[in-house]
Formats: structure tokens, C-alpha cells, sequence
């Protein structure tokens, strides 16, 4: 029986002809697929009012006929409702505002999946490297990325689940029951993705010390910096933004990756989360490999 993949717009707007392209797609491949009631739904900057989000968001958590759920977009939003949801028992996929639900699946340790969404799923070519990972990912096939090096990468190797996402999600939701420390606890000495757009320096900067003096880069075993899109470095700040991370952890002896294909750009991978992967990082390259999920994957 084909995999039920349902659509939802739990944070931003989006053109609705987006959300049609994706759900044909995903057809074409096999995959039975529905969308949220409110999908297609604009609210100012949100999709549909807070209200109509979070029935969305329940329906798709509590429905056992649903397989997976894809987030048409990010944008702005969940922020207001994550602390009305339900607890996640099933794969999520998207990244950057979705970094909240990814941050409310580490609670009940399910595998989620930082990738693509609506967007990029409906204007992609079947040969680009996302929509091929994607559909690899959505199979539970095994995943495997060869990333360039770079001069300021950590050399390492680890074993260990993935959380994170977004810098600024993750800094919003510090001190709340979805912060990273909440994360951690229940995913002991995980590998720390991070990834943002459109931030000044400074606040970059803010951002990834307040990770270090709550404790949260001490307690990992690995980082993994994807894009940092349209940020560019402020010549008053003392370093560039890739310094300014790498000084941040510079007291700690775990594996760190710089330029990770992960986050705002058009070559943003699929990569999953609170579950083990293995991260090795050689003066020649980073390999990144997530064994098959088939099993997580109903």
C-alpha cells in the first residue's frame, strides 16, 4: 500500500499553485497524498489564524491513516502554537520555521526530516541532488553526502542523532519545554545542527553565545553549520560569522563541519534527525552517512 503523505501550512502563507505542483509530484511517485483544510489559507502573514493552524497540526499528528507530514513552507508562525500540540509519533518534513515541530518531535525521540518542502519539491528537476536524496529519504534508503572542506572544520568522527535547525527557532525557544537543553536530555550528547537567512553578524553572534554560556555546546558531540544565507559579515564585528561560530566552540575537542549543504539555498539536502548518523570529518572531505529508516517509516 502506497505511503499517505498530507500537506500542511503550520507557519507562513504560501501560493497555493505550490502546494498543487507538490501534491502532484508526489502522485507521480506514488505516494498518496491530502492536504490540510487550511492549507491553501492566508491570515496577513500566516497561513489561516492561529486557531485553524493548530487544528490542522492535530489532525495530521492524531490521524493514524497518515504516514508522513510535509510542511508547505516555513516563514513565521509556529512560534504562537507549538505549546497547543500533541506529541509527534510520526515523520515531519521541512526545515527553518519547522525547526519548532522538528524541536517538539525530539520529546518523543521520533525521526524527522530537515529538507525540502513545496517550494523547491515542485520547481526541482528529478536529477537535482535534493529531489534524489528526498526520494531516497521517503524510502528509508540509506543516505550518504560527500561534502567539501573547509578551513576551518574540526577533523572527528561521531555516532549520534541529530537536532537542530534553524539558529533563530533554536534561540526562540530557549527556556521553553522545546529548547535544545529539553533536546539533549533526551538524546544524550547529540550532533547540533544549525542554519539561518537574512541575520545581521551581531546577532549571530548573540545567538551562538547564548548556546555556549546556557551550556548547550558543551553537552554535544558534534556540530554541523549549514547556510547562512544573505548574512553577511559586518566589518566592525572582530571576525567573520563562520569565525565567530568556530570561536564560540573553540574550547571544545568535538568534530565541526562548516558550509554543510543544509538550510536556505537550492542545493538544501535532506538530513534526519534524532536519529543516530555517523559524521566524518578528513583533511580530504566530510562524509556524512544516515543508514536506512525503513523501519521508521510506516
Amino acid at each position: 500500500m502506497s505511503k499517505h503523505i498530507h500537506i500542511i501550512s503550520p507557519s507562513g502563507a504560501i501560493d497555493p499553485i505550490l502546494i498543487e505542483q507538490t501534491a502532484t509530484r508526489l502522485r507521480a511517485w506514488g505516494y498518496n497524498v491530502s492536504v490540510g483544510a487550511h492549507a491553501r489559507e492566508q491570515w496577513g502573514r500566516f497561513a489561516a489564524t492561529d486557531i485553524e493552524r493548530v487544528a490542522d497540526c492535530k489532525q495530521a499528528l492524531q490521524d493514524p491513516s497518515i504516514d508522513i507530514i510535509l510542511c508547505a513552507r516555513g516563514g513565521y508562525g509556529l512560534q504562537r502554537i507549538i505549546d497547543q500540540l500533541p506529541p509527534v509519533h510520526k515523520p515531519i518534513i521541512g526545515f527553518s520555521d519547522i525547526t519548532a515541530l522538528h524541536m517538539l518531535a525530539a520529546k518523543t525521540n521520533q525521526p524527522t526530516l530537515h529538507g525540502p518542502m513545496c517550494k523547491h519539491i515542485a520547481s526541482q528537476e528529478d536529477k537535482s541532488e535534493p529531489i534524489i536524496a528526498l526520494r531516497q529519504a521517503l524510502e528509508g534508503e540509506n543516505l550518504t553526502y560527500h561534502i567539501p572542506t573547509h578551513p576551518l572544520n574540526r577533523l572527528g568522527q561521531v555516532s549520534a542523532p541529530v537536532i537542530g535547525g534553524n539558529l533563530s527557532v533554536l534561540y526562540g525557544l530557549q527556556a521553553t519545554p522545546f529548547s535544545l537543553a529539553q533536546a539533549i536530555a533526551s538524546n544524550s550528547k547529540p550532533i547540533l545542527l544549525i542554519e539561518d537567512i537574512c541575520e545581521r553578524h551581531y546577532h549571530i553572534d548573540r545567538m551562538i553565545r547564548n548556546l555556549r554560556m546556557s551550556g548547550v555546546l558543551s553537552q554535544i558531540s558534534g556540530l554541523i553549520v549549514g547556510q547562512f544565507t544573505e548574512c553577511e559579515n559586518d566589518p566592525s564585528m572582530p571576525s567573520s560569522i563562520e569565525q565567530t561560530i568556530y570561536e564560540a566552540v573553540a574550547d571544545y575537542n568535538y568534530p565541526v563541519c562548516f558550509q554543510a549543504p543544509f538550510g536556505h539555498f537550492d542545493g538544501n539536502l535532506p538530513i534526519w534527525l534524532h536519529t543516530p548518523i555517523q559524521l566524518s570529518i578528513s583533511d580530504s572531505e566530510v562524509t556524512l552517512n544516515m543508514p536506512s529508516l525503513l523501519f521508521f517509516l510506516p
